[in-house]
């Protein structure tokens, strides 16, 4: 029997419905029915593109992963620096938190919290996290080949450790419902800890 064949742009529209669902009420809080919906995609047409809410789940992080190294990218080649490009980038960021109100923050810190049962998810979430460090140290070694980054630690470690103080930030943010932790990181990271 041959199979359906299938739409780049439909799997599109899921994983966008997806990840703006699972950002406003969690993994568990989300209903493949709801995501559906917001598609317009019968149900037994899901199937056709996930085999199961797990599965749907790893490709999420695998879209919201790539749509972060994308806006990564793009951060650093608008800004004449690879410095200044890692700040545009996490003060876009900001911005995108700001415009949502709060609501959601990093997706791959909320699902970190809320997939530990499932391997799959926990294996694309450290492959993310891996892919946005190795990002983020590129940048910051390419700025401490300029002079402008310090070079006395090494530029992996300054990105886990910014990544780290970013996504407590961001946990913060959420509590406080402002973006004063984020500036507060913003400005001890890149007008103080990492220059050069």
């Amino acid at each position: 029997m041959a199979r359906p064949r299938l739409s780049d742009g439909t799997r599109t529209r899921l994983l966008e419905a997806s990840t703006s669902a699972f950002l406003e009420n969690g993994y568990h809080g989300t209903g493949i029915k709801q995501i559906l919906d917001e598609v317009n995609v019968p149900k037994g047409s899901f199937y056709n593109y996930f085999a199961s809410k797990e599965e749907l789940g790893v490709a999420v992080i695998r879209y919201y992963a790539e749509c972060s190294a994308q806006k990564l990218t793009d951060a650093l080649a608008d800004s004449g620096d690879p410095l200044t490009g890692l700040r545009t980038f996490f003060e876009r960021q900001m911005a995108e938190f700001e415009e949502a109100a709060f609501v959601g923050g990093c997706l791959l810190a909320n699902l970190a919290g809320e997939l530990d049962g499932s391997e799959a998810c926990r294996r694309a979430l450290a492959t993310a996290f891996r892919e946005w460090r190795d990002g983020v140290r590129d940048a910051l070694g390419d700025a401490q080949s300029q002079g402008t980054v310090r070079g006395d630690i090494d530029a992996t470690e300054l990105a886990d450790m910014l990544i780290e103080a970013w996504e407590g930030a961001v946990i913060r943010m959420k509590i406080d419902q402002t973006l004063a932790p984020l500036e507060r990181c913003l400005r001890r990271q890149f007008d103080g800890y990492l220059l050069a």
